[in-house]
């Protein structure tokens, strides 16, 4: 039997906790961990239990749900729930899931729930299989080989892989990507580019070459780009 998501809700208000975790009860496939007022007692929940996704508000006191995913690691699947539109921007690029804009109905949540689910069962590279990584995207499973894999775009809460041979458009973190894939392999070129450094052709002040495609190169990425290749 497959392994029920684990959900924490964090916001201090009641009624919204309390509508959150009456959502959560009515998926059969979602089992609550905790519901926490604060951010605080949400890290300690974080470090000793697996959440697979959190339901997080912004607006709290103390540490606000912007500044709490700045101090996660390894973070579950992200969904922000708020009545403030301004942080979306920011927020998509802390690689959060989705962004619920209070009040928003259960259709809204179970949509943003699915994107999580989807978020989490895309695998990430590992020690066991290092030269390809499976990616979940279109309701399949695709296998993308490293060396087939020209260089990564991210577009705010999705990727999309640019390989030899497709592209392939996915709900992914860049920032998770950076972290996970080869060192020896990849490197970040820009907030928005990650590319294949045996498939770079050339490079100049503001580009690097992969394939024919010009990619931009970020002024706070350049230095340490050069340094990766002059190794």
């Amino acid at each position: 039997m497959k392994r029920k998501c684990n959900v924490l809700i964090v916001d201090d208000e009641f009624l919204a906790r309390k509508l959150l975790t009456e959502y959560v009860a009515k998926l059969d496939y979602l089992n609550l961990v905790d519901t926490c007022a604060d951010a605080t007692k949400a890290m300690e929940v974080l470090n000793n239990e697996q959440i697979d996704i959190l339901l997080l508000d912004i607006q709290m006191p103390d540490i606000s749900g912007m500044e709490m995913l700045r101090l996660i690691n390894n973070k579950p699947a992200v969904i922000l729930t708020t009545a403030y539109s301004e942080y979306a921007v920011d927020a998509f690029t802390l690689g959060v899931v989705d962004y619920l804009l209070k009040p928003f109905d259960y259709a809204r949540f179970v949509q943003a729930i699915n994107k999580a689910i989807n978020y989490n069962t895309t695998e990430t590279p590992n020690e066991a299989a290092n030269d390809y990584m499976m990616v979940k995207a279109d309701y399949k499973l695709y296998k993308v080989n490293f060396d087939d894999l020209l260089f990564i775009e991210g577009q705010h809460e999705y990727v999309t892989f640019h390989t030899k041979t497709k592209r392939i458009t996915a709900l992914y973190s860049l920032r998770n990507l950076e972290e996970t894939l080869p060192k020896d392999k990849f490197v970040r070129t820009h907030k928005s580019y990650i590319v294949s450094i045996k498939n770079i052709e050339d490079i100049d002040k503001i580009n690097v070459t992969v394939a024919g495609n010009k990619i931009p190169v970020g002024a706070s990425y350049r230095d340490a780009l050069i340094e990766r290749l002059s190794n």
